[in-house]
């Protein structure tokens, strides 16, 4: 078994990794793009059940992580995932798309949400949107540079006030908003549905986020154990907020009034206490996207770090900080990369290939699990269940959404295919390097 990362601290705790899990997932989407999902559904019910299912396929994929983790209890994940099973050049073509797009454009997109509800919170102008965006990215990547445990500490906080936010709208929805007075069930016959797809693909990027806490398996305390808990215990959690927030919503505005909304989670609270529900919710969205932004940021670095540790990035971001034991150049420069593309203004279609680049990772990862069980003979303390069904169906529909995802979207789904192809010669490059320094 490859020996685990030399120099990370083993601090985080099974609560810990449990709200990573959950901070990982729970980003801004619940509460804005429910309402994208019912314009594409012809009921209430059509609409639970896509929610319930996509939180299963997505159960599924977090439970064939659980294995890989217990496996390889070490940093890096995916990326070393796809080292160990298809070779160096598949890893370093995930981590060269994590750093371009996949990490860096969602963390700069959701930093971009963070700002336009601090803005709206707070009652600053427009033009203070761009500084708080890159003040966001700055912070979050500050108080990593200090240590795990500082940052899960934090990052704890982050993800419990979500949840409370979370909490606070379906109480608002269910009983302060009386359930009841929408049909949560009933057929909207202004919406004849989109199909399964057209549906599904809102709804499963609602749950991306759920690998995260792998590429953190090397500072995770009593990883065999506590990896397949929390991965399992942080996706009952989501399953379940999701499901009732989509509740709540229904209750308050009916299915016709969610498909509606742009801002469902702002309409319930509006309903309810006027502007101040607004402006709570908007301090509860604000603090679920600085949050999300935290973890991708820690999560990405612990796969550079490793990359340059195999000779496939710069040396420097290999190193940890002597004391907090944390890779601080990866981080800087995954950060930066993400405030670069703040600055740019392109994160927004960058999101677009970022989404289509993960779940398509997800899929070659979770594949990786059949090399596993066949050459890695070692005892393991978590072994999927139903194997080789459930995996095989969590690659079958996400293949699905990213063949259907190059249908619909030829162009984006094209570039983003472009962005990893030019990862191959970038490869060669290091591949050259590296070996001209070994001699």
């Amino acid at each position: 078994m490859t020996a685990p990362a030399p120099g990370y601290l083993r601090r985080l705790r099974p609560w810990d990794a449990a709200l990573i899990v959950v901070g990982g997932i729970i980003g801004g989407g619940i509460f804005l793009n429910p309402g994208v999902a019912a314009q594409r559904t012809e009921s209430g019910l059509a609409l639970l059940l896509m929610w319930v299912g996509a939180g299963v396929l997505t159960l599924i994929g977090a439970l064939c992580y659980a294995e890989l983790g217990a496996r390889r209890p070490q940093a890096g994940g995916t990326y070393v995932y796809l080292r160990e099973a298809f070779g160096p050049l598949a890893g370093f073509l995930f981590g060269w798309t994590m750093l371009l797009v996949i990490y860096s454009g969602s963390t700069a997109a959701v930093a971009t949400i963070f700002a336009s509800y601090a803005s709206a919170l707070f009652g600053l102008p427009p033009s203070m949107a761009l500084p708080l965006t890159v003040g966001a990215l700055v912070f979050v990547s500050g108080i990593n540079l200090f240590g795990i445990r500082l940052g899960a500490q934090i990052q704890n906080v982050f993800s419990l006030l979500k949840l409370l936010a979370v909490a606070v709208l379906v109480v608002c929805g269910l009983f302060l908003a009386g359930a009841g007075h929408a049909p949560i069930l009933a057929r909207d016959p202004a919406h004849h549905g989109a199909g399964f797809m057209g549906a599904a693909l809102p709804v499963l990027f609602a749950y991306s986020g759920f690998t995260y806490l792998n590429n953190l398996a090397g500072e995770v305390d009593r990883p065999q154990r506590t990896l397949p808990r929390a991965l399992l215990i942080g996706m009952l959690l989501v399953i379940g907020a999701y499901l009732l927030v989509n509740v709540a919503y229904l209750a308050v505005l009916g299915h016709a009034g969610l498909a509606l909304s742009t801002a469902p989670a702002a309409d319930v609270m509006h309903r309810v206490f006027g502007p101040v529900g607004a402006r709570l919710i908007a301090l509860g969205i604000a603090i679920s996207t600085l949050g999300f932004c935290n973890i991708t940021l820690v999560a990405g670095a612990r796969v550079l770090q490793v990359m340059g540790e195999d000779g496939l990035f710069f040396g420097a971001v290999a190193r940890l900080h002597p004391r907090h034991r944390t890779p601080n150049v990866a981080l800087l420069l995954l950060s930066g990369w993400a405030i670069v593309l703040a600055l740019s203004g392109s994160y927004g279609q960058l999101l677009d290939y970022a989404t289509f680049g993960d779940w398509l990772a997800c899929a070659v990862g979770v594949g990786t699990l059949f090399w596993y069980r066949r050459h890695d003979q070692a005892t393991t303390s978590f072994r999927v269940p139903g194997y080789p069904w459930l995996p095989l169906l969590f690659i079958g529909i996400v293949a699905w959404v990213v063949v259907s995802t190059m249908l619909d979207n030829p162009r984006n789904a094209g570039i983003g295919v472009l962005i990893m192809l030019a990862g191959i010669p970038v490869y060669g490059f290091w591949r050259r390097l590296f070996s001209q320094k070994a001699t």
